[in-house]
């Protein structure tokens, strides 16, 4: 008997003891991709405003930026190195560089232009009209390079006002193109503030079909301040690009802001506005603040 009760406890200890099996096709659990970039600095983009970028590439986001630039300078403001993302990329948001030792500025840049813009100066980014204007975030921060390596985790804040120009009424049959001329902000800006350093006169030029109704065209700009004014002159061309019918406005705007512009611009002034809208689009949550305006 006392050898079959230690057979027993022998078995018992045995079983409780044992590891758990892994098979060779298991993901280990809770345990993050391991990602290898070259480099004695790795430039990481964790976040766009209040969202997480990883968590963004992950689910396909519709607002994943198209484009984003890693650009190293040193304290002189000389451009050293930069590395341009574009969004399908390995790695998109993880940057690896090589630096001697000593101390540099860092410009991250996120943005949905059809091409990046010209960074040869830090102090004057410049998107133009050609390349077009659209929702930009930036870093900026100094660093001092060592022997060691280490990892920048960059938050990029959004630095531009959007103005959101509702057309209610529908498009004429004469009118193929919306053209939108403005002044007041930037096309250009400083990566030491997020702010516009030139007096620009940028230009937005949008194609359009006859008897489309609610038209929603976006314009964003580099504000000078944290708030201020553009001046906006908005044309309906016909396919000569001959002006059918032009209107002046003077929106206030805010950096981070969607300024939203509503209302009938075809319809006769003496004409009821049976066919003014309200906006019936869901609030942008991820800017800071929106403000509505009818014309």
């Amino acid at each position: 008997m006392k050898i079959l009760r230690f057979l027993y406890v022998l078995l018992f200890v045995t079983l409780t003891s044992c590891e758990k099996i892994v098979f060779d096709d298991e993901e280990p659990e809770n345990e993050p991709a391991s990602i290898e970039v070259e480099g004695n600095v790795v430039l990481r983009v964790e976040q766009l405003g209040q969202m997480s970028f990883q968590a963004m590439v992950k689910d396909a986001d519709d607002e994943l930026p198209a484009h984003l630039c890693f650009a190293i300078y040193d304290m002189g403001g000389t451009r050293i190195k930069q590395t341009n993302q574009k969004q399908g990329d390995k790695n998109y948001g993880i940057v690896g560089m090589q630096l001697d030792e000593g101390d540099y500025q860092l410009v991250l840049l996120a943005h949905n232009s059809t091409k990046n813009p010209t960074m040869t100066n830090l102090s004057k980014i410049q998107f133009n009209n050609s390349i077009g204007y659209t929702d930009t975030y930036l870093y900026y921060t100094t660093l001092s390079v060592t022997e060691e390596q280490q990892t920048v985790t960059a938050s990029l804040d959004r630095i531009v006002a959007l103005c959101r120009f509702v057309i209610s009424d529908p498009i004429p049959e004469s009118v193929t193109q919306m053209k939108f001329q403005y002044k007041g902000g930037s096309g250009h800006f400083s990566a030491l503030t997020g702010l516009g350093v030139t007096n620009s006169t940028q230009i937005v030029t949008r194609q359009v079909q006859p008897g489309q109704q609610y038209q929603v065209f976006d314009l964003y700009t580099f504000l000078h301040q944290e708030e201020g004014d553009i001046t906006l002159t908005a044309m309906a061309l016909d396919a000569a690009g001959n002006s059918l019918s032009e209107r002046n406005f003077k929106i206030p705007m805010a950096q981070n802001q969607v300024t939203w512009l509503t209302g009938n611009f075809f319809a006769d002034k003496d004409a009821p506005d049976q066919w003014r809208l309200t906006p019936n689009i869901p609030l942008e949550k991820r800017w800071g603040n929106e403000v509505f305006f009818t014309y």
